[in-house]
Order: structure tokens, then C-alpha cells, then sequence
């Protein structure tokens, strides 16, 4: 059969199992027949009646017989209407009135049903919407479809509101179909086991379907077995279903693969539930009520090697697959269908295919147990006791979420104390206390509040008192106390009165939330239908003869791996170490992109990014190297250069490259980029890439779409070539890449690979490398993305009546919008997208107040956030809204973030069905003008420019950053604008980088200086024969302020050296012994003044801070932040015609000039002299003071090193490490490193325009200049040449 036939019929098979199934077991066809109107009044009764004439069998729709419907005696929360349809039926929907002409009706109710009249279950509409809307006057008929029909014998009305100016009254109407079924009994020994014929099975597709009841939390449903021991198990496990695929054979299957999926919660509650198993060659559907998990199962599935037989409610042979110990399953079953046959039907047919063990009926028993729920923590059951007897002995089971709660108390005879039975941190504990004082305390279990029943039983005889849960010896607790113990004349289960003053009943613990059953006094059963009769006892806030536990955590509403646990009334997830934050895990703590990091002000490092925000895709580490243009470095495992030989066709070399995100991570970067390119570097000898003698090239690369690639390095998608040949330069013009000519001799082709799409390269293949003297090398860079599509993408709305639309915003259970906005406008709205009832909108309500407001069915809600300063100043603000299950929250720029919460039972699903308006609303008014930015709607970016340039009154765009993000840019630095964004121009700064931050410091060699001529910024007439100081006369100045850094270790050394043309000079100089020497020659016919400071030598090689000061004669230094020292100059005050600034290593800013900066940036353009070794350096930054204010920018090779699969983080540390031990070793041996100076000179008279024009060069050059002024200062053996590098 050809393929293209087979996957056909494949198909058809498909279709027709699962239309045949749908249409058997779903029962999907009109079932809307009046079910109430012919019912005899016989098989109507409720709570109680007004009258003969208001009794349950009046509560037809539309009739006046009696009074015209049904009311109760007293109209409270505890009466009920209830109708028995004959048989198990299925309900689609429910209609109500209220009494004929009166002003009785009802305005909301709850719908409950049962197979047996007891042990009720509550209808939900949504996932934890219980009520009904009813009526708001007396005859009109309020319709309620049912969102899932019910299929039960019995329903209940139970009214919850009522008209306040009446009481309560009701006419009902129930629409349904028969329904028919096939049931089956197991007692928990037994099991039925169906055999099938081979030939009529068909391998394609396996479906079986079947509902189920228990009130056994544990036992097998389903088993199907083979050889090896491979099995697929269906098990009730703690209320939940286990579905267990198993590969058993090790050694076939050395994975040992096992798939275990669990799915449902609290199923042992004795109602009717429903699985769906679909297996599809490795697909697998697994359904259990109305909720399915999809899975692939491994290749390995494809061996699961099982017989032709399926054991329902247990396991024929225990023992077989190490399935001793597990129970069999005891309730019902009801309508199993395997490949659409009806299992029950040929079983109750005792067809051969069929066979039992032990024993099996037909029928369905219901045990006969009430449930009772205590709703509050103020419910109470009070039940009498026998007042003054020795021996106590009471039993009960109990379910709940809560770790606290009181569960039993009492007062003991003749107010001789009493005991209190309790619930503290899920232990239980018996509190025993005579008046004024605490007796003894009896711990017992552990985790009891895990929602699983558990049993209690307490007894007290005489002075000794027990406890033991789950009937288990180990969870026991016993006591002797003294005190003779009679009991009193109640208990209190479960909280008690809130009315007078009841000493037995301490509630400090809070009342217990939760069911209980199977109470007993005495060993006598308590009959709570009695009780609920008011014949017995007494009570508050109860419902008797059900158990409302739910299961908050399933379906698991915490996103993103997030922690669910829960209480009664609420669930709570942890999102520790999950990358999220909220109440359900969903945004996250991580930016999207390292452009984002970059404006909030960080520096290069590495940073996690989460580049779907809160999407289903995990944050991931990335190196972001925030240079002008921000660069994302995302490492690979393999970045050496690889060397290749004895490759061919038959024996290829292919390597795999695996990255630190994952590729659907990966993709969502290169997405999110402006740019990507990856540097492909490939060295040959004899090694060819693109020669085809056979039409397939030599060697390729496969990148993310997993498609085969032949272009290289510098070349592009589109033509077989690599850079060479597109450029025509190939060492041989008769090939297109350089390795073609195959030449005995190293030669290369490299470039960088930049078309997105195929970006990253995963895998390289070679197949050259075979014949003699043939060898190949390789290296891949990492990826390396730059800029960020979605943070500048903008839009500028123009008029009120303007607005960009997008499609409808599904966020149902979680959504959460950000952007930045900026406007001078006082209110706007942001952001509307509407549904019939639901709607979502953020707007700006005042100048300074943010309003999120939305309806998801509970009534509108908003969240407001109020700014100290106004919002409409022009600058850009940052809003984020979150809206999930559990609370609204609200966040404007730093401000701290306002949140609501949820109702706890209320709708949770936003249904939005209009388009969503962006800077406008449907209705066009209060619209938004100015600039909304980087929208992000659950993590997805809208194209907002896209939009913006095909609509009227919206422009693309928004111009104006250096208003928000100028003073990012530091030490002088200019903020310019751009289209997307702003830079830092560092010009007229000392200091470098994308926010003129980073020092500029670097190493000097001996005799290296640095000498900046300032001669070229004043006056000189050209071709000039004039003496120097007649053009530079008006040139003074009377103050200077410097700060610089150095560290070195040897003396003596020259710092800093200011000449003039005057011979005037200032210096700072390091002597011999270490101290620091200050020179001052400001008249050139005196002496200079020379001071020194001997705090502790400086040449430790540790970095040492100086700040000098002079105003006029005032001279004030200050040397590592120790007192501030004062001098005053003789040699005069002002400092005359400035020629040069020379250095020994130093970041000088003298005006505008920055020297070491020219020198490093600038040495082929600026007026700089540098003799001697120099290089850059960090090294003033390798100081743990310095290091947190200092900007570091690591080059690409700094990262490029080999990193080990999964660990980019500890090698790129260890790789760094290296470096900063090499920096530290030079910074010993080599001489000096200064990192920061500026030097502030403030003039008196004049500013000197500049002119081309060189200076005088028979002017005495610096270091001649201080030789002279050295060899008068210092005794005649110092040699002179040592102060200079």
C-alpha cells in the first residue's frame, strides 16, 4: 500500500472511532424535553411548607394550582425544593419563577444533584461559580443552558437570596432526555477481564471510555499487561487518577521509560466521573472529566509490547509486574467502551471474550453515608452527650486544606475543665484544662490537612485519655493525667456558638472548614438527616448531606512551575526560583532583552533575559556587553578552534553545537533583534567546500530550521558562495571560496553568518579531509544579537479621535500590559478592548493618577495609582497592569505597586470579544495624546509602528528621549537624540563608554610619557619671528582643581607635569621614599614651592586618590579621603600661557582636552606625543571599592573561550579570572597606573580662539624643563632620568 493510501485511511479509521465515540458516549443529540411537567406531586418534597396549599408539588412552571407554587415554613438558607425524575437523566437546563401573583420569589439559588437523594453534589457553572441568578418579581420565567449537562435521578433547589419585602417561593422547570447506561459493581475482590481477537484489532488507534464512582480513594481501574513486563495502568492513587505507561524490560530498553501523568483530584467522592484514554501512534490523549493532557510519548512507545487482553477493576494475576501490593477498585463503572465496544454489554451477555473474578453485579450500590460541611469558621454542629459517665468515646472522619481548625470539644461533668480536639499545623492535638489552668497536651498524625478523609477516634476512661488516626497504631497518642474524666452534657463539632459565653469552647484556633462523616457518640452513629430535621441536636452554617470540598490547586492556576498549595477558601503559589513574580508566578522578574538592561543603567555582565516576558518560555543567561551598540553574547559549547583530518563521504566529521537557551529561547531573541551574526571561521589545506564533482558540496551547516546550508562565512542565503567570491578576491578567480582552489597551504574562508532565520548554527559537517596532506580546521563564534525591535517601537497620537486597533486580546485567566507613555494632555485613555459584559481598560484619569479598571463578570473593579508629581511633564512613564485569578495589581514608574484582590467563588475568565483600541476607545472619546512605547500585551510586543503608518492621526515614532534618559549619561557627557533611542556623546568627557562612565586608565613602561600640546587653541600669527609670550600675555590662571587615582610600585616617579612658555610649571611628583611632592613654579624668575606629604609611602601598589585645589595662593590637598591639608605658594598666584600637559599614566580633563583619553582613543588625529611603552588598562578598577562604580567593557575574545555544555556563568568567571590575574601580576612589575584625573582650570582673563598654527618649537620641552628644576632641588647623586617613564 502506497503511503500516501495508508495515512488516508489512517485518517478515515481516526474519524470514524471518534465520531462513532461522540456520538455513543457523549449523547450529543436534542435533549431538551420538559422533565418536571408530568411528574406526579408524589415525587416532589422539600425542606418544609408554609401550608397544604404551598407544598412542594405546586412548584410546576406556569401553573396556579395551591398557592401557586412553593414556599417553606420559615424562609432561611437551609430549605431546599427537591424533584426525583424516576431515573438517572440528563439535565441540559433549569428554569425558575417565583409564587403566582405574590411577592415571593427567589434571586439566587444553588442546583444540586444525586443518583440517590443523599450524599448531594453542587452544580458549578464556571470553575467556581456555584450560584444561579433567579427572579426579580413573581411570573416572569428566568432560563438557565447548562455549560455541561448533568446526569442524575435527583436534583435539589436550594435558595440562596430572596425578595427582602417577601419570602421564599418557587415554580420550577427542569429540560432533558432519557439516558441510557450500563453499569457494573465491584466490591474490591473482584475484576472482569476482556479478551479480544488479534485480527480484529487495529494497531492505529486505541480509545477506551468509561465513567466511574468510589468512595475508596485508591484502586486499580484499568490494567492492560505484556511481555517483559510492560504494562499500562490506570489507578486511583490519594483521589487522583495515575495514568502509568511502562517500558519494563531493561535490558530491551536500557531507558527504563516510564510515563506517569496524573490527572483529577478528589474523585473518591462518590459521584459519577468521566476518562477518555486516546493512544495514536505516539500521541496520547488522556481526559478525566473535562480536563486533558496531551503528550508525545517517546520513540520507545512504539515497542510497548502488550497482550490482547484488559482487566477492568483490578489485576487478574498480582505479582506478575510487581503489582502486589496495590488494591483493587471498589464502586461502579458505567459505560466502558473499548474501540466503540460496549464491554458491560457483552459481560452482562456472558459472552466468551468475558471473564470474572470474584464477584461482580449488575447494579450500583449507593452507601448510605451524610457528609456534612462546615462553610465558616463560625459553623457548629452541637450534639447531646450523656451527661456525668467515666468512659468517652467518640469517632468521626474528617476532610480539609486547612491546617488549623477546631474539631471537637466539650465541657466535662460538674465544670470539672473540659478537652479540646484540634487541628494545629495539620497534627491533631487534645488540649485537656481545669478551670485556670492547662492539663496536658496529646499530639497525634502529621499532614492531615492534605484534603484526603481521615478517621478520628478518641476515647477517655477514667484518667487516662487516647487518640488514634487512620485506625494506624503508629499515628496514636495516649495520656494519664490527673484528673478523673466524666463526660458533660454536649459536644461541639467543629467550631461553636459565637452566642454566650462557652469556656469549653475556646476558638482562638478558629472554627474548622471542611467536611466530616461517619460521626459516632458512644459508638452509636449519629443520623444527620435527623439532625438536619431539627429533630437532634443543633447547628449553624452547615450543609448536611454534602461534602463541598474543592480542590483549588487543580487545575493548577500557578504559572510557570510556580508552587500551588491552598486552604479552604483560597490557594497560594511559591514562585521561588521560578524567574517569576505575582500572586500566580506570571510576570517576570527579568528583563526582555540586555537593551533593556541598558537603560535602566546597567553595565556589561551577565544578566538572565526572558525574551517572551511572561510567556511559556523560561528566562536563560546571556553576556550583555553594553558598548554604544548593546550586544547580546550567547555562548555555545564548543568555541575552540577544532582541528580536522581523515573526513570523507562515508565518514563524515560532524560536530554539534548545543547553546545555553534552548532554540525556541534562541528564536525568540534573534526575533526580538535588530541584528544577529555569528563568525564562522574555516581554515583548509587540501580541504574543499563548495567543489561539487557530484552536484553535493563538500561541507555544509545546518542552523535552526534544520535545513542544509552552503553559503559561508561574509556570504548570504541566496547564491553558493562565500565572501571571497561575492567580493571576487578568492585566491583563484576560477572557485567562490578560497578553499576551493585546494591548495597544498593554509589558506581561509571566515565571516560572519548574519541572515536571521537560519542563525544559530548547530551543526557543522566536513567530509574533505581524507586524501594525503588534506586538513581542516574550524571555529564558531557565539551568537551575537544587537538592538531590541520592540523597546523603541512607538507611536505618537496626534488627535483625541485617533486610535490604533489591534485584534482582540485573549488573556482570559492571566493578563498583564506594559509600555511607556509620555503627554502633556491631563487624562486619556491608554488602552480598551471590550467583550458583551467583560471589558479591560487602562487610562490616565488625571495628571497624576493611573487607572486600571476591567470586568470579568463580578461587576466592574479598578485599581488606581496616585503619583506625588504629575505624570504629564513630556518625560517617558512606565506602566504595568496584571490581572489574574486571584488579584489586579497596578504599577506606575517606582511608585509602589496597588493590587486587589479576587473574590474567592466568583467568575475568572476575561471574555473579550471587540478589537483592542490602543491611544483611543470604540466610542472615541477621552482619547489619548501624546506617545505610547514598547506595548507588550502577555509578553508579545505590538507592532505599533507598523500600524501607526497606515492610520490617520497616528505617526510612527516618538521623538524626545534625552528628556527621560539624559542623566544616564554621566561625567559630562551629551545626550543626542535618535530615532530609536538616544547615545551618550562622550566628546567633551574624560571618562568612555555608553554612558561615559568608564575610566580611562592606562599602563606606562619605563620612560613612557604622555605630552598634550595645547599650543593649536591659541593665537599664533603664522610665519610669526615675535618672542612667544607677546601672544600669550592675556593668558592667566588663578585656580586649578585636580583628582586623580594612581597606583604603582616604584619610586622615584613623575605624576603630572603642567608646563608654560613662561618656564612656569606645576608638578606632582612620587619621591624615593614613597611621599607625595607637590611643585609650583608660577614666577619663573623665584624658586618654585615644593611641598611634600609623608602620610605612608604610595608606592604600595595599592590605588591612591589625591585631590588637589589651588585658589590664588591657597593651596589645599587631600589624599585618600583623609583630612583636607592647606598651603599657601610664595612663588605667586597666577599661572601663565598654558604650552603642555604631560603624563606619567593618567585620565586627565583639562577644560574640554582629555590627554590619556586622546592619546588611547584619538593618537593618530590629536595633538599628542607619546615616548616609550603604553597600553590600556583597567587596572583602576581592580579594587572592590572601585569595581561597583566603575564601568567594565569586555571585548567579544573575552568570552570566547571553551565553555563546558550548560555552565556559561562559572566559565565565563573562570575565563575572567585569568585576565584579572594577569592585570594584578602586571600591575606588580610594571612601574605606575593612573586612572582618573581632571583638572579644572579657571581663567581670569580671555578665552584664546584655536588656530592650526604650531607652537614655538624652540620652547624647552617638559622633561627638560623639570630636569633643571629636579637638578636644583635634589642632592646631586639623585639620578635625574628616574622620574620619568
Amino acid at each position: 500500500m502506497d503511503s500516501v493510501t495508508e495515512i488516508f485511511l489512517k485518517l478515515l479509521f481516526l474519524l470514524s472511532v471518534h465520531n462513532w465515540h461522540t456520538a455513543v458516549a457523549e449523547n450529543k443529540y436534542n435533549c431538551d424535553d420538559q422533565l418536571v411537567s408530568a411528574l406526579p406531586q408524589s415525587l416532589f418534597s422539600s425542606s418544609s411548607e408554609l401550608s397544604s396549599s404551598h407544598s412542594p408539588g405546586f412548584a410546576k412552571l406556569n401553573r396556579r394550582e395551591g398557592a401557586g407554587g412553593w414556599s417553606p415554613l420559615v424562609s432561611n438558607k437551609y430549605q431546599w425544593l427537591q424533584i426525583d425524575l424516576g431515573e438517572r437523566t440528563e439535565i441540559s437546563a433549569v428554569a425558575t419563577q417565583g409564587g403566582y401573583g405574590s411577592s415571593d420569589w427567589v434571586t439566587s439559588y444553588l442546583l444540586m444533584f444525586s443518583d440517590s437523594g443523599r450524599n448531594w453534589k453542587q452544580y458549578r457553572q464556571e470553575e467556581s461559580i456555584w450560584a444561579f441568578s433567579g427572579n426579580t418579581n413573581a411570573d416572569s420565567v428566568v432560563y438557565h443552558k447548562l455549560q455541561h449537562s448533568i446526569r442524575a435521578r435527583f436534583l435539589r433547589f436550594v435558595p440562596l437570596d430572596w425578595n427582602p419585602n417577601g419570602r421564599i417561593g418557587m415554580r420550577i422547570e427542569v429540560y432533558g432526555c432519557t439516558y441510557r447506561s450500563e453499569v457494573v459493581g465491584f466490591d474490591g475482590k473482584s475484576c472482569l477481564i476482556y479478551t479480544f481477537n488479534q485480527k480484529n484489532m487495529n494497531a492505529l488507534k486505541d480509545v477506551i471510555s468509561l465513567k466511574f464512582k468510589t468512595m475508596q480513594s485508591d484502586g486499580i481501574l484499568l490494567h492492560r499487561e505484556g511481555q517483559n513486563g510492560d504494562h499500562i495502568t490506570l489507578e486511583l492513587i490519594k483521589g487522583k487518577l495515575s495514568l502509568l505507561i511502562n517500558l519494563g524490560d531493561t535490558k530491551t530498553h536500557p531507558s527504563n521509560a516510564q510515563i506517569n501523568i496524573m490527572l483529577g483530584s478528589l474523585l473518591d467522592d462518590q459521584h459519577w466521573h468521566s476518562v477518555l484514554i486516546e493512544h495514536f501512534n505516539n500521541q496520547v490523549n488522556f481526559t478525566v472529566d473535562k480536563h486533558t493532557h496531551h503528550f508525545h510519548a517517546k520513540g520507545e512507545f512504539n515497542y510497548l509490547d502488550l497482550d490482547y487482553e484488559l482487566s477492568f477493576g483490578g489485576i487478574p494475576v498480582p505479582g506478575k509486574s510487581g503489582t502486589l501490593s496495590r488494591r483493587n477498585f471498589h464502586g461502579c463503572f458505567e459505560n466502558i467502551y473499548y474501540n466503540g465496544v460496549n464491554i458491560i454489554d457483552l459481560a452482562r451477555r456472558h459472552k466468551s471474550q468475558i471473564y470474572f473474578v470474584g464477584n461482580v453485579s449488575f447494579s450500583c450500590l449507593e452507601p448510605q453515608v451524610v457528609p456534612v460541611t462546615f462553610l465558616s469558621s463560625s459553623s457548629y454542629l452541637a450534639l447531646p452527650g450523656t451527661s456525668g459517665q467515666d468512659e468517652i468515646f467518640i469517632s468521626f472522619q474528617f476532610r480539609t486544606w486547612n491546617k488549623e481548625g477546631l474539631l471537637l470539644s466539650s465541657k466535662l461533668h460538674q465544670a470539672s475543665g473540659g478537652f479540646l480536639l484540634y487541628l494545629s499545623d495539620g497534627k491533631v492535638k487534645i488540649s485537656l484544662h481545669k478551670p485556670g489552668k492547662a492539663l496536658h497536651d496529646v499530639i497525634a498524625g502529621a499532614g492531615l490537612n492534605n484534603g484526603q478523609w481521615h478517621s478520628i477516634a478518641f476515647s477517655a476512661k477514667r484518667n487516662r485519655i487516647s487518640v488514634i488516626v487512620d485506625n494506624d497504631v503508629t499515628s496514636s497518642a495516649h495520656a494519664s493525667i490527673p484528673l478523673q474524666i466524666y463526660s458533660g452534657d454536649a459536644f461541639y463539632f467543629g467550631g461553636c456558638p459565637s452566642s454566650g459565653n462557652i469556656s469549653e469552647c475556646n476558638t482562638s484556633f478558629g472554627g474548622f472548614q471542611g467536611c466530616m462523616r461517619l460521626i459516632s457518640i458512644d459508638n452509636k452513629a449519629v443520623d444527620m438527616i435527623s439532625v438536619q430535621q431539627n429533630l437532634f441536636g443543633n447547628f449553624s452554617d452547615l450543609q448536611i448531606d454534602l461534602c463541598g470540598i474543592i480542590d483549588r490547586c487543580f487545575p493548577n492556576y500557578c504559572e510557570h512551575g510556580g508552587e500551588c498549595s491552598q486552604s479552604w477558601n483560597n490557594f497560594y503559589c511559591k514562585c521561588a526560583n521560578t524567574g517569576y513574580k505575582g500572586a500566580t508566578c506570571h510576570y517576570p522578574i527579568y528583563e526582555q532583552s540586555c537593551e533593556a538592561y541598558k537603560h535602566r543603567g546597567n553595565t556589561s555582565g551577565f544578566y538572565n533575559i526572558d525574551s517572551d516576558g511572561s510567556g511559556p518560555l523560561g528566562p536563560f543567561l546571556v553576556y550583555c556587553n553594553m558598548t554604544d551598540t548593546t550586544w547580546t553574547v550567547i555562548q555555545h559549547n564548543n568555541t575552540n578552534l577544532t582541528r580536522v583530518k581523515s573526513a570523507n563521504r562515508d565518514n563524515p566529521h560532524t560536530v554539534f553545537f548545543k547553546y545555553s537557551a534552548s532554540l525556541d529561547q534562541l528564536q525568540a531573541t534573534i526575533n526580538h533583534a535588530e541584528h544577529c551574526e555569528q563568525e564562522l571561521a574555516y581554515h583548509c589545506k587540501k580541504s574543499r567546500l563548495l567543489d561539487k564533482p557530484d552536484g553535493m558540496p563538500l561541507s555544509w551547516w545546518i542552523g535552526r530550521t534544520n535545513e542544509t546550508q552552503t553559503y559561508w562565512g561574509g556570504s548570504s542565503p541566496a547564491v553558493q558562495k562565500c565572501a571571497c567570491g561575492l567580493e571576487g578576491t578568492c585566491i583563484d578567480s576560477q572557485h567562490y571560496c578560497n578553499c576551493d582552489a585546494d591548495r597544498d597551504e593554509w589558506t581561509n574562508d571566515t565571516g560572519f553568518l548574519s541572515y536571521k532565520d537560519h542563525l544559530p548554527v548547530t551543526e557543522i559537517v566536513i567530509t574533505d579531509t581524507d586524501r594525503p596532506n588534506s586538513e581542516a580546521a574550524y571555529k564558531l563564534g557565539p551568537l551575537l544579537c544587537h538592538g531590541d525591535r520592540t523597546f523603541w517601537n512607538s507611536a505618537s497620537f496626534n488627535t483625541e479621535t485617533s486610535y490604533l486597533h489591534f485584534p482582540t486580546f485573549h488573556g482570559e485567566l492571566t493578563a498583564d500590559v506594559s509600555f511607556f507613555f509620555k503627554t502633556t494632555a491631563s487624562s486619556g485613555v491608554f488602552l480598551e478592548n471590550l467583550g458583551i459584559q467583560d471589558f479591560i481598560r487602562i487610562e490616565l484619569y488625571s495628571p497624576s493618577e493611573v487607572v486600571f479598571s476591567f470586568d470579568v463578570g463580578n461587576g466592574p473593579s479598578e485599581v488606581t495609582v496616585q503619583s506625588l508629581t504629575s505624570l504629564n511633564d513630556n518625560q517617558w512613564h512606565y506602566v504595568k497592569a496584571e490581572r489574574n485569578i486571584k488579584e489586579a495589581s497596578l504599577q506606575v514608574d517606582q511608585l509602589p505597586q496597588r493590587s486587589t484582590g479576587a473574590p474567592p467563588d466568583g467568575h475568572i475568565r476575561l471574555q473579550l470579544n471587540s478589537q483592542l483600541f490602543v491611544g483611543g476607545t470604540a466610542s472615541r472619546q477621552k482619547g489619548f495624546l501624546g506617545c505610547i512605547r514598547s506595548l507588550k500585551l502577555n509578553g508579545m510586543a505590538l507592532d505599533l509602528e507598523k500600524r501607526a503608518k497606515i492610520t490617520p492621526g497616528v505617526e510612527p515614532g516618538c521623538p524626545g528621549h534625552c528628556s527621560s534618559y539624559g542623566n544616564l549619561c554621566h561625567n559630562g557627557g551629551k545626550c543626542r537624540e535618535k530615532y530609536s533611542g538616544f547615545s551618550c556623546d562622550c566628546t567633551f568627557s574624560a571618562y568612555a563608554g555608553p554612558f561615559c562612565k568608564k575610566e580611562i586608565s592606562a599602563y606606562f613602561g619605563t620612560g613612557t610619557s604622555v605630552t598634550y600640546n595645547f599650543q593649536e587653541y591659541y593665537t599664533l600669527a603664522k610665519n610669526s619671528t615675535s618672542h612667544a609670550s607677546s601672544f600669550y600675555a592675556d593668558m592667566t590662571l588663578n585656580k586649578e582643581a585636580i583628582t586623580f587615582a594612581f597606583r604603582t610600585t616604584r619610586t622615584p616617579s613623575l605624576l603630572l607635569y603642567v608646563s608654560s612658555f613662561y618656564k612656569e610649571y606645576l608638578s606632582v611628583i612620587l619621591t624615593r621614599n614613597g611621599s607625595l611632592q607637590i611643585r609650583y613654579k608660577l614666577d619663573s624668575h623665584q624658586d618654585p614651592d615644593v611641598f611634600s606629604i609623608h602620610i605612608k609611602s604610595m608606592a604600595d601598589g595599592q590605588l591612591q586618590h589625591v585631590k588637589i585645589n589651588r585658589e590664588e595662593e591657597m593651596l589645599f590637598v587631600e589624599v585618600n579621603q583623609n583630612e583636607r591639608m592647606k598651603f599657601i605658594l610664595s612663588s605667586g598666584t597666577e599661572f601663565n600661557a598654558i604650552k603642555s600637559l604631560t603624563l606619567g599614566r593618567i585620565l586627565v580633563q583639562f577644560n574640554h582636552v582629555a590627554p590619556l583619553k586622546a592619546a588611547l582613543h584619538h593618537s593618530s588625529s590629536a595633538p599628542v606625543i607619546v615616548k616609550g611603552r603604553f597600553a590600556e588598562s583597567n587596572c583602576g578598577t581592580l579594587t572592590g571599592a572601585d569595581s561597583t562604580s566603575s564601568e567594565t567593557t569586555h571585548s567579544f575574545a573575552d568570552h570566547s573561550g571553551t565553555t563546558d555544555e550548560g555552565k556559561p556563568l562559572a566559565n565565563a568567571i573562570r575565563s575572567d579570572s585569568a585576565i584579572i590575574g594577569g592585570v594584578i601580576a602586571v600591575v606588580i612589575f610594571i612601574l605606575l597606573c593612573i586612572t582618573a584625573i581632571a583638572i579644572r582650570i579657571y581663567k581670569k582673563k580671555g578665552i584664546y580662539s584655536k588656530n592650526e598654527a604650531k607652537g614655538s618649537e624652540n620652547e624647552d620641552s617638559a622633561e627638560s624643563a623639570l630636569k633643571s628644576e629636579l637638578s636644583m632641588q635634589n642632592t646631586a647623586n639623585e639620578n635625574q632620568k628616574e622620574y620619568f617613564f
